[in-house]
């Protein structure tokens, strides 16, 4: 008896190549049955990756989403994966994603509204672009990027140093003399000191003429009308320096609170959601989230595959 052979789902999926101010970038496009009203693109985070995303989880997300009836559209900036072109950081991606978001409208005639899906400072792209066009209806951020030197400094200090303190693993190695006390203590001062707001030198006059980017993100969040939903990791740093950021910044809580934002917490997931778990929790939110932004529209009923 020769071995069991399982069939694949089928999927219809389209490698695609469009330009963006003349820079040839290039995605997949995943189809999706019937006449599909809702979208979902996909961006990839600035880092060492492409549209395939860190644990091939870009991929297996939107081959789930395609699959309850969402085409979807990942695709890679200029100057990563395999597009053209240097790479200009998220801050600069707005033009990348108005033409990659111009593609999927030509494949899919169908589509009236899009979703923009990122990690880390894809979300932060995501509130610098979504306000400025009406096709965004909503915008998924994932552990959302909200970086500055003293808020960084602040995260470490409050959740790394005084969490220290309470490991037994922290104290085995003082009584065992593996501590290296003096090098800990200096490098937690210089911390309180940035968290203070003392950067000391070093800053260019760009870098001090120049808004902090929360700043800019919250003026793009209050200026979006679209729907919010967030994924925040517990066992990473950058969703707990957002989380600071909202405790003491009033404006954020009311504008996420504007938004009818839907937040969701993985206590112990990393910053790219790398077990099969944790991925998968983050796609069931996500096609609920996707079905009733689908329903609040009024959209014709989904199709699936």
């Amino acid at each position: 008896m020769g071995p069991i052979v399982v069939a694949a789902p089928k999927m219809n999926e389209k490698p695609i190549v469009f330009e963006s101010n003349a820079i040839p970038l290039v995605g997949m496009l995943h189809h999706a049955p019937g006449n599909a009203e809702l979208g979902v693109l996909v961006m990839v985070a600035g880092g060492p990756q492409y549209r395939i995303g860190g644990h091939r989880q870009l991929l297996l997300w939107a081959r789930k989403f395609a699959a309850q009836g969402f085409p979807v559209f990942r695709f890679d900036f200029r100057g990563m994966g395999d597009s053209y072109g240097e790479y200009v950081g998220y801050e600069d991606a707005q033009g990348d994603i108005q033409a990659a978001i111009d593609k999927f409208y030509q494949e899919c005639p169908s589509l009236k509204g899009v979703v923009l899906w990122g990690e880390c400072n894809a979300c932060s792209a995501s509130l610098f672009y979504a306000h400025k066009d009406p096709r965004v209806l909503g915008v998924v951020m994932l552990n959302p990027w909200v970086r500055t030197e003293e808020g960084q400094a602040r995260a470490v200090v409050k959740h790394y140093y005084l969490n220290r303190l309470t490991e037994r693993s922290f104290w085995t190695k003082v009584f065992t003399l593996k501590f290296n006390i003096l090098g800990s203590v200096r490098s937690a001062f210089k911390m309180i000191a940035k968290a203070r707001g003392n950067k000391g030198k070093g800053v260019s006059p760009q870098q001090m003429d120049r808004r902090p980017l929360p700043e800019r993100m919250l003026e793009g969040l209050t200026q979006f009308r679209g729907r919010i939903m967030m994924v925040m990791s517990g066992r990473d740093l950058v969703p707990k320096e957002f989380d600071d950021l909202v405790a003491r910044e009033p404006a954020w809580k009311e504008q996420l609170a504007a938004r009818r934002t839907e937040r969701h917490d993985l206590p112990y997931a990393d910053h790219t959601f790398s077990s099969g778990e944790w991925r998968e929790q983050v796609a069931v939110w996500g096609i609920e989230w996707l079905q009733g932004l689908h329903v609040e529209h009024g959209y014709a009923p989904l199709q699936r595959m």
